[in-house]
């Protein structure tokens, strides 16, 4: 069968639970209400469905601070959407696109493999409203991954989130700035 030049397409196809999908971060936070001091926390995930560029990842993370008069140990589950080489849309115009020339000003050599994307999170956390009911929480990253070998990549972003904490018996809204470097498998 011949086909015109210029006429073949690639579609995307859904790829639930894909050959790479898990992924392990630490993450250095800053919050606004809880424990005020910059802490460390873990999280692990894994990839449940990728469609094209847009993929949907599953998240637990643990937050704990231990110290002698509080002790404060988080729980958190969310869904995180990510939109893979975002900054592709800016593909114009022909003789120099602007995706180009952000991605060799951002990453320089690395251009050619690193992978940008943004994200969503949609989730909650335990404790939340109180010590034993769980409160929800929500934000957005920004971040790249970077493929090193057939098959392992290493991930960095900043992110934020907004969630119900419950500290010291007082229960509010806290915001959450992270910086998350980690590997996916």
């Amino acid at each position: 069968m011949v086909s015109p030049p210029g006429a073949s397409a690639i579609e995307a196809v859904p790829v639930f639970f894909p050959l790479r999908p898990f992924s392990f971060d630490v993450s250095f936070n800053q919050r606004s209400f809880g424990p005020q001091l910059r802490t460390i926390a873990i999280q692990a995930g894994f990839t449940a469905l990728r469609y094209g560029p847009l993929e949907v990842r599953t998240v637990y993370q643990y937050y704990s601070n231990h110290t002698p008069i509080s002790k404060t140990d988080q729980n958190s589950l969310y869904l995180n959407p990510r939109w893979n080489n975002f900054i592709d849309l800016l593909d114009f115009p022909q003789n120099k696109p602007i995706n180009r020339i952000i991605r060799h000003v951002l990453f320089g050599p690395l251009e050619d493999r690193a992978v940008p994307y943004v994200g969503a999170l949609i989730g909650g956390t335990l404790p939340g409203r109180d010590a034993f009911s769980p409160g929800y929480l929500y934000g957005g990253q920004v971040g790249v991954r970077f493929p090193v070998a057939q098959g392992v990549s290493v991930d960095m972003g900043f992110q934020y989130s907004r969630f119900e904490i419950d500290f010291k018996n007082k229960s509010d809204l806290t915001d959450q700035w992270l910086f998350t470097i980690g590997i996916r498998l």
